[in-house]
This record gives C-alpha cells, sequence and structure tokens, in this order.
C-alpha cells in the first residue's frame, strides 16, 4: 500500500477503524530508499482490563536524498483493525537517515471505539511510509511484528492436606482466568492445557510432573503422590492470543 500522500496530523491521538482497514501487504518501494532498523520495545504485549499498556517503536529510515517524512504510523491487527500513535517524535540524525519513536497505548475499558476487542488478539503489524525527498519511498505493510495477548493469570497453588505424610495422596488446584476485551472482566479459561511443577527443597528448579487440562470453568485439579518436600506450582504456556502465567507456589512438608 502506497500511502506518501497521506496526512501525518493523525499524530497526537488514538484511533481504531474495523470497517475500512486494508488487508496487510507484502511491503512496498521504490529507489533507494530503506528502513535500516525497526525496533519494539516489547515483543509481546500482554493486556489486562485495567491498566493500559504501554508500547514503542522506534524506526529509522535512509535515502540518499534524505527523508523528508514518515506517514502512516499505525498498528494493524489480523482482523483489520487499526491503532494509531499517541505520540510521536522524529529527528534527522545525519543528512540522508530519519529517525523516529511512536508510542501506543492498549487497553480494553470499553471507553471509547480505539479499545481493544477479543477477535484483535494476536500478531499485529506496523504499517509506515518512508518517503524521500527524491520521490522514493519504502512502504512497511507486513514485515515488521508485534504480538499483542489478552493478559492472563493462575490463581495462587493450594495443595492439601499440609503437611502431608510420604507416600500419601496430595491433591493440587488452581485456575486459569484471562482477559475478555469484549467485556472487561476477567473469565474462566476452558480446554487449555496447564503443567504442574514440583521443585524439591534445596532446588533451584521446577520440573514439570503432569499436564492438567482446565474444565469449563478454568478450574485445575490434579492428585499426585507425595515423595518429598518442596513446592507446587502451575504454569501456562499460553497460547497465540492469549500470555502465559505462572502461579505462586504452594510448599508442602513432609511429616
Amino acid at each position: 500500500m502506497h500511502i506518501r500522500t497521506a496526512a501525518a496530523a493523525t499524530v497526537g491521538s488514538l484511533a481504531l477503524i474495523t470497517l475500512s482497514a486494508p488487508v496487510a501487504q507484502a511491503d512496498d518501494h521504490k529507489g533507494d530508499t530503506v528502513f535500516t532498523s525497526v525496533t519494539f520495545s516489547r515483543a509481546t504485549v500482554n493486556v489486562g482490563t485495567s491498566k493500559p499498556q504501554k508500547l514503542t517503536v522506534t524506526a529509522t529510515a535512509r535515502d540518499n536524498s534524505g527523508i523528508r517524512n514518515m506517514y502512516g504510523l499505525k498498528l494493524v491487527s489480523s482482523d483489520s483493525r487499526f491503532q494509531y500513535a499517541k505520540s510521536s517524535t522524529c529527528s534527522h540524525p545525519t543528512s540522508t537517515t530519519m529517525k523516529c519513536t511512536w508510542t501506543y497505548s492498549l487497553e480494553s475499558d470499553l471507553t471509547d471505539y480505539a479499545d481493544l476487542r477479543n477477535s484483535s488478539a494476536g500478531t499485529w503489524h506496523l504499517d509506515v511510509e518512508a518517503a524521500a525527498n527524491d520521490g522514493d519511498f519504502y512502504t512497511l505493510d507486513s514485515s515488521a511484528t508485534v504480538k499483542i495477548k489478552r493478559f492472563a493469570s493462575l490463581a495462587t497453588t493450594q495443595a492439601t492436606p499440609e503437611p502431608v505424610a510420604k507416600g500419601r495422596t496430595l491433591t493440587v488446584t488452581g485456575a486459569l482466568t484471562r482477559a475478555d476485551w469484549n467485556t472487561n472482566t476477567y473469565t474462566g479459561f476452558a480446554a487449555q492445557k496447564v503443567a504442574l511443577q514440583f521443585k524439591r527443597s534445596g532446588a533451584s528448579a521446577y520440573t514439570t510432573v503432569k499436564t492438567v487440562t482446565t474444565d469449563s470453568a478454568g478450574r485445575l485439579k490434579a492428585t499426585i503422590t507425595a515423595n518429598t518436600s518442596g513446592t507446587w506450582r502451575w504454569h501456562f504456556a499460553g497460547t497465540g492470543t492469549t500470555g502465559s502465567a505462572t502461579a505462586t507456589g504452594d510448599s508442602v512438608a513432609l511429616k
């Protein structure tokens, strides 16, 4: 998508459009204009229901004639929603380069149309164009990506009984929830595989003992044989649209 005639007045506002955003295309360019670097402050942004999450993107472009401006400045989701930067700063480090930094605020508090929706979770890409003084350009349409996921949480691990006799059964419970961006609440995450991990007393690392699938309400329950003292915890690796989570552990001693 060639956008060098687009206005740059969108900086300073945050916008989201669901109908007119284009499907991601391949990067486009003309002449010797090139982006020499594009960096995201976070590779993955996990967004919950209350606290806005900040994402900063910095890009540097170069052309032998110099870079006149950068346009677009938007992040585009896989379901064709997009958000503009809340703020932008640009400079010319050299006569042939331009460096810009954009700040985005991602949230789901249902106060305006820019708030996230569940369908938008996953891989987003930066859509921006560098326009050179000689008419050359380079448009980033799909190559610079970032993960924007729904925040997940695991309730504190509960292991009973405490203490437990060696060789007896120990029951470990927990619950997995994630942010629902459509309702701005946390709901149980059903049918997800979660690892039950154990760290022996005096050890430095956890090992996975078994994998348990959450029920329809996101609840977890496992029974194991207690052979040694240590700490039990749940760990969720995450999905393409939901972040990872690790529960606070529960230490159990043998009696």
